[in-house]
C-alpha cells in the first residue's frame, strides 16, 4: 500500500468514527421518553393579560402562544387550554392545530389531543397538562 492511499484511507475512516455517533443517536428507536422538567416552580401560577401585545394571538379561536415551556391555544369563545410546549418524545417544540384540533410535534409528526394524550407516536408519553381559569382578561395557569 502506498503512503498516499494509507493517508486517504485513514482519512476517510477517521471520519466516519468521529460521525457515527451524531448520525446513530440522531433519531434513536430507544423506548425512553424525553422528560421535561417542570417549567413552574411548585405552587406558582402562570399569569396572562389577555390585553398585553405578547398575547394576541390568543384573541381569535385556533390562536396558540407560549409562556416559558407552557403553550396556551384558545378553542372557544372563552375556552382556553395549557400544556406543556415540549414534545415528550426528544424535546422539540409542539405547535396547536386549530383545523386539526391537535398538537402537532414538527421534528418526527408526534400527535397529541388537546389533552395531551398521544395520538401518533413516536412519543409514548403525554403533555403535561396545565388548569386554566379565565377571569375578566386574565387567565390564570397553574
Amino acid at each position: 500500500m502506498e503512503r498516499k492511499e494509507f493517508i486517504k484511507k485513514f482519512a476517510y475512516g477517521g471520519s466516519i468514527l468521529l460521525t457515527a455517533p451524531a448520525i446513530l443517536s440522531a433519531c434513536s428507536s430507544s423506548d425512553d421518553d424525553y422528560v421535561p422538567d417542570d417549567p413552574n416552580e411548585p405552587n406558582t401560577d402562570l399569569t396572562i393579560d389577555l390585553t398585553s401585545s405578547t398575547y394576541s394571538d390568543l384573541g381569535t379561536i385556533g390562536g396558540f402562544v407560549y409562556a416559558g415551556n407552557i403553550m396556551i391555544f384558545r378553542t372557544g369563545e372563552n375556552t382556553y387550554l395549557a400544556l406543556s410546549k415540549i414534545c415528550t418524545h426528544q424535546g422539540c417544540t409542539v405547535a396547536y392545530v386549530h383545523a386539526d384540533g391537535d398538537v402537532l410535534c414538527p421534528c418526527h409528526s408526534s400527535r397529541f389531543t388537546t389533552t395531551g394524550t398521544v395520538v401518533n407516536g413516536p412519543a409514548t408519553s403525554s403533555l403535561k397538562k396545565y388548569t386554566v381559569q379565565k377571569n375578566g382578561d386574565i387567565l390564570t395557569i397553574s
